[in-house]
């Protein structure tokens, strides 16, 4: 559980370093934007900086770590952190997201999956590899991102980047369907590792659902849910208007 103590209007405009549970269908834009709104009533500052480190997809849920005021500095040091994620991926089959937030374009056999080939291709994906991103990403090219072009039909040949995958764990195997628990280092898809699977399977793979349950030391379980959050600001604000009345 959270620490359930909100921090005076001054801690946040001194900065603090919160963590969220992003809820599925959210993007972390809407998250944001719910914070910093709330924070706004709460501080009495229009200008309060909250910004977010590492993006999560609207169908995934999980840790965001939400920074305000002078915290947002460390924004792009949080970023840089390992990541843990749990989820599932859909096998015989594909779509143009890597993920089921697009129609299923392609289908493939899976009748030929045994526990030794999935073990087998799990095992080409550890350790330092070459990964190509998604083009319904928001890396940019030529100032737009990758999402937008690919949503207009653009094509654009994406160049391979290092990642690092500590650990990639098949917890549970129910054909069609794998959850797994991954550890990965910054910059890591797991659209595309879900991906990527499918094909070293001689099949198809995409991600069905997703979780991020840790960011460096920040872990998903001391994060606040966004409308407890919400609602603690307002009570909190609640009792000190009263506590000064009685004054």
């Amino acid at each position: 559980m959270p620490d359930m103590t909100i921090p005076s209007p001054q801690d946040f405009l001194n900065g603090v370093t919160l963590l969220v549970d992003k809820p599925k269908g959210w993007t972390s834009f809407d998250v944001v934007n719910k914070i910093r709104f709330a924070l706004r009533r709460y501080t009495g500052d229009k200008k309060i900086k909250v910004g977010h480190a590492g993006t999560l997809d609207p169908m995934a849920t999980g840790l965001l770590v939400i920074c305000t005021g002078k915290s947002t500095k460390l924004l792009h040091e949080y970023q840089g952190f390992s990541k843990i994620y749990t989820g599932t991926i859909l096998l015989g089959a594909t779509t143009p997201s890597y993920d089921l937030e697009t129609e299923i374009d392609a289908r493939f056999p899976t009748e030929h999956l045994t526990p030794t080939l999935l073990e087998t291709a799990r095992q080409q994906f550890l350790g330092t590899i070459a990964q190509l991103p998604p083009m319904f990403s928001a890396i940019k090219v030529g100032g737009e991102a990758l999402y937008k072009k690919a949503r207009k039909g653009e094509s654009i040949e994406l160049q391979p980047r290092q990642i690092h995958i500590d650990a990639f764990d098949l917890t549970r195997v129910q054909l069609p369907e794998v959850d797994f628990y991954v550890a990965c280092s910054k910059g890591t898809y797991i659209r595309s590792l879900a991906y990527d699977f499918g094909k070293a399977l001689q099949s198809g793979g995409c991600l069905s659902a997703l979780r991020r349950t840790q960011i460096g030391e920040f872990k998903v379980e001391d994060a606040w849910q966004v409308g407890s959050f919400v609602d603690s600001l307002g009570e909190d604000k609640g009792a000190k208007s009263k506590g000064q009345e009685a004054k």
